[in-house]
């Protein structure tokens, strides 16, 4: 079995941001994987944020997180999984497509928790490179 680092992504030199979830050893996964945490905006964009939602309205915040992602980023979606879940997976496929982003793997992030990958379409990507570029980036 693939350990969780490697399933994340996570790479020495990959600048990483958690938004609103409350996990005590992603931090030290982040960092002993190589990875910075860091703050990202679309002036200084990451390459993975991590963000946490409870409840469908957490979702809404997709299109923000979106602008501070480099192109070839991702934003990984943590939810809790099973009968605890209070967020189905096509409530968090819907809601990536509708922020320009597409789901293309989940994996399991504990024992209570999901985590689904949302990246920016390929074919999106160079425009979105030019919308980093315009906020100040590159």
């Amino acid at each position: 079995m693939r350990p969780l680092d490697v399933k994340l992504g996570l790479k020495p030199g990959l600048r990483v941001e958690i938004v609103d979830l409350d996990d005590p050893g992603l931090p030290s996964l982040v960092t002993d994987a190589g990875a910075e945490l860091v703050s990202g905006s679309a002036h200084d964009p990451v390459d993975l944020i991590f963000v946490g939602a409870e409840f469908p309205p957490d979702l809404d915040r997709l299109p923000e997180l979106r602008r501070r992602l480099q192109p070839n980023g991702a934003i990984w979606v943590v939810t809790r999984k099973g009968k605890a879940a209070t967020i189905r997976d096509t409530e968090v496929i819907e809601a990536a497509i509708a922020s320009g982003l597409v789901d293309n793997k989940v994996v399991s992030f504990s024992d209570s928790h999901t985590a689904a990958r949302l990246v920016i379409r390929v074919v999106d990507r160079a425009a979105h490179a030019d919308e980093l570029a315009r906020a100040g980036h590159g």
